[in-house]
């Protein structure tokens, strides 16, 4: 049977979207790549980010599975549609690209990352099933999109890893429907996803978050 027909992009206008060309996204992407490389929170091939290229149908943008990020660059970006079908590209789509989805669809994101450091691995693994740690009367919160004091409590949601990429997005849409103020939750021994409305969101996200995670882990304390 004929493999299906990708859609043809040109990049440098972008048939795709009437906002920011697929090259310029692209370049987004693979600079927040080799930036949270460089800060040690996606090493080797590890961490997935995604920007919105057009809404109505969906068109997303994403790293490639298997890319190291601190070699990123915009050739290890793919296009996939609404079901996660690559588009564009000649790479393979990250293997978590139904959970960008869905985190797309659920909170209106415009982009997602998810970094696998070693304090939001460690923290996510001292958690009891259901539970979730929660960050609370720390300045940096104010970093946060719509928090204004550092008065805020920010929960992360632990939610169980697994293979089974249906059941774990189910699981993902539950939570996010769940609590939908949430800036962001954690997969157990994976690593931390947050988003924004745009990548410059999502990035200031992660380093606020990543930043809180490492003082709650080095003084201890989760809930």
């Amino acid at each position: 049977m004929a493999e299906p027909r990708k859609e043809s992009v040109d990049l440098s206008t972008n048939t795709l979207a009437s906002g920011p060309s697929l090259e310029q996204v692209a370049a987004e992407i693979a600079d927040a790549g080799r930036a949270f490389y460089s800060r040690g929170w996606v090493l080797g091939t590890s961490g997935n980010f995604s920007a919105v290229l057009q809404t109505d149908p969906l068109r997303l943008a994403i790293s490639s599975s298997g890319v190291h990020k601190g070699d990123m660059g915009p050739r290890d970006v793919v296009v996939v549609d609404e079901t996660g079908r690559v588009v564009e590209g000649e790479g393979r789509p990250s293997a978590e690209t139904l959970l960008h989805l869905a985190v797309v669809r659920a909170c209106a994101a415009g982009a997602v990352c998810h970094t696998h450091s070693i304090w939001s691995t460690l923290l996510s693994d001292s958690c009891e099933t259901g539970g979730c740690v929660v960050v609370e009367g720390f300045e940096m919160l104010k970093g946060l999109e719509g928090v204004s004091t550092h008065e805020h409590s920010a929960r992360l949601p632990v939610i169980e890893n697994s293979q089974d990429m249906a059941a774990f997005t189910r699981s993902v849409e539950e939570t996010l429907a769940q609590d939908p103020a949430i800036h962001g939750f954690l997969l157990r021994r994976h690593g931390l996803y947050t988003w924004g409305k745009s990548m410059l969101e999502a990035r200031r996200h992660v380093e606020i978050l990543e930043f809180l995670l490492e003082v709650i882990g080095r003084r201890g304390r989760t809930a």
